[in-house]
């Protein structure tokens, strides 16, 4: 063992106050066996894990509780089926402390609820659920006549024949598949070896793209989906005029000047500078209306300043 703590809950370890002449370690102790699950052992019931055998409704709060949840149930005979014991399973539903109460049915293999809850039915078809139908006990009753066996064998050996050949089958691919240990190993690991390495250059991809997160490999439908959608072309277009507008508008906010009037503006406004711009280049320069009337007024100013001075 370990330790001392070990040894003593696995009920390995005996004090030195105990001889041989005391008997078990547990007779020595004054306890059972089973520690808690026997504490009401005096009154014929036991603490056992039971796991409910299909899904029933609870009759506390009307919830559903599902097949193999496990619960801390007291089990005790209640009574008997011939040789066979009766026996009884007392536990609380973990939604509401409700007290449900199920037994065994010897008679015909199941479980009954006694109380506190009620069964949920389920029904499906045969052929969907790919499962065998158990025969009624109208037809139990019938097998004891020979000729109703008689016709009901011979049924049941022709779908056999029918069936067969498929079982086959399935069960040459079934040993196919599941005989080589080795060569499913190898297929495995082979496989994980490559999804491993698929993700390790999605992550390198996506690190160089300064994304946190893994990129998908791209598919089909991504393509199609991407060939579909369609960007504006006039949107440089739309980018300068919008820009021209934002130039041309005043810094006054009480503006009269409408919006088309100063993109026509600014069109005008362009079309000068390149044209000042080519001529300058050719060598051909001529000065723009605007220039012209710019130099008179030039003029006049410097007339007017010295005619003040006389």
């Amino acid at each position: 063992m370990s330790s001392l703590a070990a040894a003593r809950a696995d009920n390995f370890y005996y004090p030195p106050e105990w001889t041989p002449n005391q008997g078990s370690l547990n007779k020595f102790h004054g306890q059972h066996a089973l520690r808690e699950r026997a504490r009401k052992l005096d009154q014929g019931i036991l603490i056992i894990r039971f796991e409910m055998p299909f899904n029933i409704w609870c009759g506390g709060c009307n919830s559903m509780i599902a097949k193999g949840v496990r619960f801390n149930a007291e089990k005790k005979q209640v009574g008997n089926y011939y040789s066979t014991k009766i026996w009884s399973f007392t536990m609380k539903s973990p939604c509401c402390k409700h007290q449900i109460v199920i037994q065994t049915d010897p008679k015909n293999c199941e479980y009954v609820i006694i109380s506190g809850a009620q069964r949920k039915t389920e029904e499906f078809d045969v052929e969907d659920a790919e499962t065998l139908e158990l025969p009624a006990d109208e037809e139990r009753g019938k097998l004891s006549d020979p000729f109703y066996r008689l016709e009901h064998q011979e049924a049941d050996l022709q779908k056999k024949k029918e069936a067969e050949p498929r079982l086959v089958q399935i069960q040459r691919i079934s040993d196919g598949r599941f005989s080589d240990d080795y060569a499913l190993n190898k297929a495995l690991r082979a496989k994980l070896r490559s999804q491993r390495k698929r993700v390790t250059e999605e992550e390198a991809a996506s690190r160089k793209l300064g994304l946190g997160l893994r990129l998908l490999p791209s598919t089909k439908e991504d393509a199609r989906a991407a060939a579909h959608v369609k960007f504006s072309s006039k949107f440089e277009k739309n980018r300068k005029d919008k820009r021209a507008l934002i130039n041309a508008a005043s810094i006054f906010s009480g503006s009269s000047i409408s919006s088309s009037k100063q993109l026509e503006l600014e069109a005008k406004r362009r079309k000068i500078n390149a044209g000042a711009a080519s001529n300058m280049l050719t060598g051909a320069f001529k000065p723009s209306s605007w220039s012209q009337s710019s130099v008179p007024s030039s003029r006049h100013k410097r007339s007017s300043v010295s005619a003040r001075q006389f």
